[in-house]
């Protein structure tokens, strides 16, 4: 009985609970959306606060940036820098080499800044700046106008007389982007030589298909003077303007070749030999009698030059083995002139052998000291003068 008075009073109480009114519900509800509603504004506050505060850390390095910008790049570098403007360059363009060289900071703001000051029209050609500029420096040398040259010794090739191939090729590869490689593979190139043949036919003949010249077609045929480095030559152009040069440089003495029985490639091959073994204009018209007479007594000509050419090297001395050199070139063993020139001769050279001192004279030698040089009719007398004024070293042993 007291088990079911337990059950009974338990359902009372159950009984006497009050269920939950819609007006609590509404009212946790509304509890609930307002915490949310806090927490969206503190997110959405967040959100908004970080924001302004990136524009304002964006805004401020922005600002300084541009700011450096417009100021000189390094305003205590003094140093001058050569700077070509490619024809048809457009503002954005001329900005972009200019960053590329390092005179200013930024191309983009400095292209907005020239639409600022109205400046365009810029021509070609080439320029000096310095990173020490103020833009308006910069704008003003711009409107002046450049050079149709450069004027730096860096954008310049110097093929200096008595050059030869190697030499340029490596002096090619230090001022450009070329390598000595890719210079000597357009020497070698055939059909670059047919295309020079068709546009220059009296000075590049057949003489340049021989197959013993088994060193450089060309040598011979790339003029001694300063050449200019433009932008946009490749290793065709510069060899051609080479070649153009000396075609201009001969064109004036072709009767005269021709009136000395001579073909062109002969007359450079003999000079190039001229052009080292004499200095003064007198003394190389003197030693281009020496190689005649000796040709035409049907001597060898025995120039040291050809030997060094053979060998591929430079020595004060040459030996007497050094003349045993297998090679076309050795003109101590071979009679006659060889393949081709042993390097590139200069006018001087060209016109001593069109106008040589006629002479008795077979031998000569120079003394490397004074630079003095003698000439002999008999081989006795030279030896004389090689015991008197040859100073070979006792490791050496030195060719007669």
């Amino acid at each position: 009985m007291v088990k079911d008075d337990t059950r009974q009073t338990e359902k009372m109480r159950s009984k006497n609970k009050k269920p939950a009114t819609p007006q609590t519900e509404f009212e946790e509800k509304w509890v609930m959306r307002k915490k949310e509603n806090s927490l969206i504004k503190k997110i959405v506050f967040s959100i908004i606060f970080v924001g302004i505060l990136l524009i304002l850390i964006v805004g401020i390095v922005g600002y300084n940036y541009i700011t450096t910008a417009l100021k000189p790049l390094d305003s205590n570098n003094q140093t001058t820098v050569e700077v070509e403007i490619p024809m048809g360059s457009s503002t954005k363009r001329i900005a972009e080499i200019l960053e590329e060289e390092t005179i200013i900071k930024d191309a983009t703001v400095f292209n907005y800044y020239m639409k600022t000051q109205n400046a365009s029209d810029f021509q070609a050609g080439f320029y000096e700046f310095s990173p020490s500029m103020e833009l308006d420096q910069v704008i003003a040398t711009l409107e002046a106008g450049g050079t149709s040259a450069p004027l730096s010794e860096d954008n310049k090739i110097l093929v200096k007389e008595g050059a030869m191939v190697a030499e340029i090729a490596q002096e090619f590869s230090e001022k450009t982007d070329y390598t000595e490689q890719e210079f000597l593979s357009v020497i070698a190139d055939v059909t670059f030589i047919d295309k020079l043949a068709a546009d220059f036919p009296e000075l590049i003949t057949e003489d340049l298909k021989q197959e013993d010249l088994y060193y450089y077609r060309l040598e011979g045929y790339l003029f001694p003077a300063t050449y200019d480095i433009l932008s946009d030559y490749t290793v065709e152009d510069l060899i051609y303007e080479m070649v153009r040069k000396t075609n201009e440089v001969i064109k004036p003495y072709l009767t005269e070749i021709k009136e000395s029985g001579m073909t062109v490639h002969q007359v450079l091959t003999l000079a190039s030999l001229v052009e080292k073994e004499g200095v003064s204009y007198e003394d190389r018209q003197m030693i281009a009698d020496v190689f005649l007479n000796r040709l035409e007594t049907d001597m060898a000509i025995q120039s040291d030059i050809s030997i060094l050419y053979a060998l591929g090297e430079h020595k004060e001395f040459v030996t007497y083995a050094d003349t045993e050199v297998d090679s076309p070139y050795n003109l101590y063993v071979n009679k006659g002139l060889g393949p081709g020139p042993f390097n590139n001769p200069g006018e001087d050279a060209i016109k001593a052998v069109l106008d040589p001192i006629e002479t008795d004279y077979y031998y000569f030698l120079a003394d490397l000291e004074t630079g003095e040089v003698y000439f002999a009719e008999t081989y006795e007398e030279h030896l004389e003068l090689s015991d008197k004024y040859i100073k070979v070293p006792d490791s050496e042993s030195e060719a007669e």
